[in-house]
């Protein structure tokens, strides 16, 4: 019968910062909020600059490993729980059934363009390196 217990925190809790719903860079920006904490004081706690802090949050660029485990200390949560959303984190803020199907929708569509953002920068980084490989490899050949 235990086997028919699931044991979990409230969906919307647990659904608000998974893998399905947020990004490492909305997981981030929710742990630094709820640490009371602005981005220039994590950055100056982190030892980077701002700008990094807000390309992380931003989904713009991922932290190396060793500043990924700094930053889950400075916060207070798991390294797992910022990649995935699953562990040790923090609760969402409301309840997502408290929110309006209008609001709804318009976090759903957030969620939706930051992905694709992230899609096309990296999309665009990996073009900009093959322009430059070209670029030599041409100026090599003449």
């Amino acid at each position: 019968m235990s086997d028919d217990v699931i044991t979990h925190e409230p969906q919307t809790d647990a659904s608000w910062y998974d893998e399905d719903t947020a990004t490492f860079g909305d997981r981030m920006a929710g742990a630094r909020e709820a640490a009371n904490m602005g981005q220039a004081e994590l950055a100056r706690r982190m030892g980077v600059k701002a700008k990094t802090i807000r390309a992380w949050e931003n989904d713009q660029a991922e932290p190396r490993a060793n500043k990924l485990q700094m930053l889950a200390g400075v916060l207070g949560v798991s390294i797992m729980w910022l990649l995935t959303g699953r562990g040790d984190g923090i609760d969402g803020p409301f309840e997502a059934s408290a929110l309006s199907e209008d609001t709804s929708a318009i976090l759903k569509d957030l969620r939706r363009i930051r992905a694709e953002q992230a899609q096309l920068s990296e999309a665009l980084g990996r073009l900009e390196k093959r322009l430059r490989q070209t670029l030599v490899q041409e100026a090599g050949g003449q």
